[in-house]
């Protein structure tokens, strides 16, 4: 161990004994950003920031698993990203495929797709659902593994199957527009049943939520790190816990 470690090191106790588990939010989202401009700078391949992107992942639950959060919910691939030329769409996609059979195995989290399952290639749609069967007695953190997930979509998804619902139930037009709410439209989102981020992360200096959890984020804290997510060590985690914990949140109120 060099000299640079063990100041890290001693530094992030430092940080973590100062933390109040009772400020720590419940649930966090994170935007994995930056996996890309991370190989560049090192000399690799974006597949290589990629595959150390989702290499992060376990080492983030295990320091969520020692602070008490319940829920994570990980933006690992967009809508918009299914755009890419199938050169480097094929390969992330196997990557993520990968990271989600390992969080599977590991055999301590709850796995849970959001996301737009009919636009991921079969193999992806097998590999999600198997994951999700497979952890559904655990009992440790709730992962939400957002792949082929947009905030409008979800909106839009939710709102259409509100919609057949209460067709199926023969709900006039009138009656549906007369009862339509707030809590309806959330019993039909992605994360029903969950609670919404307390707080949400997004690292390589970008300060835009990009579409991420639109409707679950209205009153939730955003935590911009510059580096990048292959880079993000347990230090920056828990800086955006302190920073966090030292808010005060008003609700609109």
């Amino acid at each position: 161990m060099n000299l640079r470690d063990l100041v890290y090191g001693l530094y992030a106790r430092r940080v973590e004994g100062r933390l109040d588990h009772d400020q720590v939010p419940k649930h966090i989202g994170v935007i994995l950003d930056g996996n890309r401009r991370w190989a560049k700078a090192s000399g690799g391949t974006p597949e290589q920031g990629h595959k150390a992107g989702a290499d992060k992942i376990r080492e983030l639950l295990g320091w969520c698993a020692e602070t008490d959060v319940e829920v994570v919910t990980l933006w690992m691939l967009s809508t918009d990203n299914l755009n890419r030329p199938e050169a480097q769409l094929v390969p992330l996609l196997g990557i993520i495929e990968d990271a989600v059979k390992a969080l599977a195995s590991d055999g301590r989290w709850r796995v849970h797709h959001v996301g737009t399952m009919d636009l991921l290639p079969a193999r992806t749609q097998t590999v999600l659902k198997e994951a999700e069967e497979a952890t559904r007695g655990n009992a440790g953190i709730l992962v939400n593994v957002a792949v082929g997930y947009g905030g409008r979509q979800e909106i839009a998804d939710a709102v259409r199957s509100l919609l057949l619902d209460h067709a199926e139930r023969g709900t006039s037009f009138d009656e549906l527009a007369e009862t339509v709410s707030i809590d309806l439209i959330s019993e039909h989102l992605y994360t029903r049943g969950q609670p919404d981020p307390d707080l949400v992360i997004r690292t390589s200096g970008e300060q835009r939520l990009s579409g991420f959890m639109l409707w679950q984020s209205a009153h939730s804290e955003y935590y911009f790190c510059e580096v990048h997510w292959p880079a993000f060590r347990k230090v920056d985690f828990l800086r955006a816990l302190r920073d966090y914990a030292a808010r005060h949140r008003r609700y609109g109120s």
